[in-house]
């Protein structure tokens, strides 16, 4: 049993239209039903990838507007200070170390740490020259970016030139961490003092060296390095 959909009739089944209002009157049968077909479209389409390249001059020219916007306002409208040193120098920095990211990623790993820890020195060099003070940058900033460059380049050397297991790689990390406290408390206190007594890198050493006691104990012992690897999963 049908019914008109304009007026609400009821229909005869044969019926080619409404007798009531003449509304054509369609029968499912009327219409075979189709093949079901794939819910979304069957050709793949290709996303065009945005190459590193484009990100490097989009990265260039975003620091080189940047730097030479903060210049001219500082030269015609701010003049009072040197303030945007502050502001290309961290630029330089972002951009150095966006490097190996984005425009040159097959550069080497000592020269990347090379380059951040020269940006660095020239960011400070920056900021003694916008305060015209330059004590603390030869006593403290360049020797503090010195030492940790120094450490970074031995940690990585270590790195890629020994076994990168997880016992091994510790064991580096844990002597680089107590040279690096050392090296920074002895800088500090040479600036301040002009002297070294070491307190708090002692601390750290002294647990830095009986971590390493404890790793180099696990490496030289299979049997107990491999209960302690099934036991912490690694």
């Amino acid at each position: 049993m049908s019914y008109c959909v304009n007026c609400g009739v009821e229909l005869d089944a044969s019926a080619k239209k409404c007798a009531l209002c003449n509304t054509p009157v369609y029968h499912p049968q009327d219409f075979p039903e189709k093949e079901a077909g794939e819910p979304f479209p069957t050709q793949k389409g290709d996303v065009e990838t945005v190459k590193r390249k484009d990100f490097g001059i989009l990265l260039t020219t975003f620091v080189l507007a940047t730097s030479a916007t903060c210049a001219i306002l500082n030269a015609c409208v701010f003049s009072g200070s040197m303030w945007s040193l502050a502001v290309i120098g961290v630029c330089v920095v972002l951009w150095v170390m966006m490097i190996p990211v984005v425009i040159f990623k097959r550069q080497p790993i000592y020269l990347s740490l090379l380059l951040d820890g020269s940006a660095v020195v020239l960011y400070l060099y920056m900021l003694a020259r916008m305060v015209d003070s330059y004590d603390w940058f030869y006593g403290l900033g360049l020797p503090i970016v010195l030492v940790v460059t120094l450490v970074a380049e031995c940690f990585t050397f270590c790195v890629c030139r020994f076994p990168r297991a997880f016992l091994v790689i510790a064991l580096e990390l844990f002597t680089g961490v107590g040279i690096l406290c050392a090296g920074l408390e002895a800088v500090i206190d040479r600036y301040l003092s002009g002297g070294y007594e070491p307190l708090w890198s002692a601390v750290v050493v002294t647990v830095c060296v009986i971590l390493d006691i404890v790793i180099i104990t696990l490496l030289s012992r299979r049997r107990l390095r491999n209960a302690v690897r099934r036991r912490l999963h690694f």
